[in-house]
């Protein structure tokens, strides 16, 4: 559910947590889904992740905005105390220092590594308070990144691989919160989203 398989009505991360502002509490919603977990990107690095997926991403598969996946599934039983938590982080965390740092291939795709020790750290804190309940894939050492090509040809996808490995610099990108969504089988759906507001120390 990290990309490519979602219909055109899904919502586009960047939606959640723009403007520095919180979005409301959740509510209760008919029929209960499992809930991903991403990390929300600053505008402007928001803006150039689309582009690119607009660019390289098959059109009929590109139906999320670029973004940084935290948990994949977490149980939907979780809801309300996610949302607890989530403020309690968002609260006492700055934003997290974040670069990218290495282009890569993903065999028939392209993605960026993000490295933030930062990030690491406020996902393992909610990994903590539910680490029974993690599915193996979230149990597992995370690789944060973004994906900006997916599903292609090998050929197509090592093409863009050099095209953006050329003149590629390590760089800072802004991580300004984090965001729950609901997964139902297609399209994500806004839970909930906090930004950090914690100061630097």
């Amino acid at each position: 559910m990290d990309d490519s398989e979602l219909p055109s009505r899904a919502l586009r991360p960047s939606h959640l947590a723009s403007g520095g502002a919180d979005t409301p509490p959740p509510a209760r919603v008919a029929g209960a889904a499992p809930i991903v977990i991403t990390g929300t990107m600053g505008a402007a690095d928001q803006r150039y992740f689309d582009a690119l997926r607009r660019a390289h991403f098959p059109p009929e598969r590109n139906y999320l905005s670029a973004h940084i996946t935290l948990f994949h599934h977490l149980p939907p039983s979780l809801l309300e105390e996610l949302a607890a938590l989530f403020r309690a982080i968002a609260a006492d965390t700055p934003p997290p220092r974040a670069a990218v740092s290495a282009v890569y291939s993903l065999g028939r795709g392209v993605a960026f590594r993000i490295d933030s020790p930062d990030l690491i750290a406020i996902r393992a804190r909610i990994a903590d308070r539910f680490a029974g309940l993690l599915t193996p894939q979230d149990q597992a050492a995370p690789r944060l990144h973004v994906t900006v090509q997916n599903k292609v040809a090998p050929p197509e996808a090592r093409a863009l691989l050099a095209e953006l490995a050329r003149d590629f610099r390590p760089r800072p990108v802004e991580i300004t919160g984090i965001a729950a969504h609901h997964y139902r089988g297609g399209p994500w759906e806004a839970a909930f989203a906090r930004n950090f507001r914690g100061p630097r120390t």
